[in-house]
């Protein structure tokens, strides 16, 4: 299993369709700051009527806050259901704006793959990769608008699918801890807990990739859920070791790259805390942001031309094999008169 290959071509597509990371790093950074409204008014709304501190409520995570202000308004049911409301609302709209804009890039990934030969076999060079260049603003919307209702009802699927692993997980934690009281049944079920963030961890990474395999599958040619989901079975089936082999090393990059951008904004933060030095790292810190997010983006799309590549072989394959097992016309075979 040669797996540097099909990450090589991956990553070659990506970089020479880079538009494409700009436009995904812009949809996912509108996304957050769709949801950062609800959540930065709610925090608001605490601080001015419940006496909280404004600057305590936003420490931490986006998860982090939200858990902060649903525990503070948890005494105010109409305000904790107001915010629910508009954080659910800016929640769909910008999961809508990111099925909307996934289209085109998965489209843009497909021709790119399509068009480009054994790229991956050749040195890397600027006139090679500028052979898998496949971006243009027409191409992408048209992308966007044919994939937009398949990806739409497939993304909604997707959200379900969260809201029920959601609801699971915390269904286990809280019956879990109330059931098990102090003593030694509370230490079993710290382990158990613990068993069962990991496995929530794992199953949301599985949702993740099928649901990237399937917005492959769609924008193939097989625009309904049926017919994508018995083309992706069939394919995971078929290029199981692949498949994981691909995922297990993107994700140990992500990890990698998290972990360096983690040490990085550790030591921009401390040096933020100096006087007047600390004004000077703001713009560092902006730079910061925006590289983590286009590198992120990009191995991101790294993966998908890796699956795009492999998927397309896959088919091949498939075809050789359903034309190799067609019964041959036997009057094709008489000699000519």
């Amino acid at each position: 299993m040669d797996l540097k290959p099909l990450l090589k071509r991956g990553g070659l597509l990506a970089a020479a369709n880079w538009p494409v990371v700009a436009i995904q790093f812009a949809a996912q950074t509108t996304f957050q700051v769709l949801l950062a409204v609800p959540i930065i008014g709610a925090a608001i709304l605490v601080a001015v009527l419940l006496g909280g501190d404004l600057a305590n409520l936003l420490q931490g995570s986006m998860r982090e806050i939200f858990t902060t202000i649903t525990d503070a308004l948890m005494a105010h049911p109409v305000a904790l259901g107001a915010f629910l409301v508009a954080f659910f609302v800016a929640l769909f709209g910008g999961s809508v704006l990111m099925f909307l804009v996934k289209g085109g890039t998965v489209a843009v990934m497909l021709e790119a793959n399509d068009q480009t030969g054994d790229i991956e076999r050749r040195p890397i060079t600027l006139t090679n990769v500028s052979e898998a260049a496949a971006f243009s603003i027409r191409g992408y919307i048209s992308g966007c608008g044919r994939l937009f209702r398949p990806y739409l009802h497939l993304g909604i699927g997707l959200m379900l699918a969260y809201a029920i692993t959601g609801a699971a997980y915390l269904a286990f934690i809280v019956y879990g801890y109330q059931a098990a009281g102090n003593g030694v049944l509370f230490i079993g079920w710290t382990f158990h807990a613990a068993i069962a963030t990991v496995g929530l961890t794992l199953w949301i990474t599985a949702i993740n990739l099928v649901y990237l395999l399937l917005q492959i599958a769609m924008a193939a040619g097989h625009e309904t859920l049926g017919d994508a989901g018995r083309e992706v079975a069939r394919f995971v089936r078929a290029e199981l070791r692949e498949l994981s082999g691909i995922f297990f090393i993107v994700f140990a990059i992500l990890l990698a790259a998290w972990l360096a951008s983690f040490l990085a904004w550790s030591g921009v933060g401390l040096i933020a805390f100096v006087p007047l030095v600390g004004l000077a790292v703001f713009p560092l810190q902006l730079a910061a942001l925006l590289l983590r997010g286009l590198v992120f983006e990009y191995i991101g799309l790294t993966a998908m031309g890796a699956y795009v590549s492999l998927y397309r072989r896959y088919i091949e394959a498939d075809v050789e094999r359903t034309a190799a097992r067609a019964p041959v016309d036997a009057s094709a075979l008489r000699p000519a008169h």
